[in-house]
Order: structure tokens, then sequence, then C-alpha cells
């Protein structure tokens, strides 16, 4: 795992889910390598899926950028080391359900 703790730089979520985020990229960290950033992404997104519903978006990079609307709770973005981990839920939203959702950007990482 990246030497050092996680630093939460945005958060719209729950304390609890915060910390199942922050334990997941810790684990998935333990089974690959911080360059296999797809693989890290993929695991955290697979079992937020699983333990939080389906719909989950992970974007993992040392590097990015990003725009995205995320249902309201749903956002997460915190960097271990020099690695940004951005997971939130998203969904496309008919304009009257537009106030149910939130757009956060997150600096790039």
């Amino acid at each position: 795992m990246l030497e050092g703790k996680a630093v939460i730089g945005e958060a719209d979520m729950l304390q609890t889910m915060q910390q199942d985020a922050l334990d997941l990229a810790s684990k998935a960290l333990d089974f690959y390598d911080v360059t296999e950033a797809i693989e890290i992404a993929r695991y955290i997104k697979k079992e937020f899926d699983r333990v939080h519903g389906a719909g989950w978006q992970c974007i993992v990079g040392t590097d990015f950028g990003s725009f995205v609307t995320h249902c309201c709770g749903c956002f997460i973005y915190f960097c271990i080391g020099s690695m940004a981990i951005l997971l939130f839920k998203g969904s496309a939203a008919p304009q009257a359900e537009e106030d149910q959702f939130s757009a956060i950007g997150a600096t790039k990482a």
C-alpha cells in the first residue's frame, strides 16, 4: 500500500460509507500495484456496487480532472499519497428530478 494516510478532499457521503471507501481503497492497494489504476478502480466500483447498490463510478489516477453529477449523499474524492480516487453514484435525471442531484467538480489530482 502507498505510505501515508488518506486525505479526503471533498465528500457528500455518510461517515460509514466514507470509511468503506477508504477501507476498500486500502484493500485494493494491497491487491494491486499502484500503476494498475484501472484494476484499482474496478475493484472499488464492483465492491461498492455489491454493498451499496448498482450505479457507482470510480476514477483512479494521479492526473485527472472531472465535473460530475451525482446522487445526493453519494460522492467522495480523496487521496492516498499521490493517488487520487473519485467515487460517486451517478445517473441521468429528468429535469423535474434535477434538484435531487448535486454537481461537484474535482480539481486536478
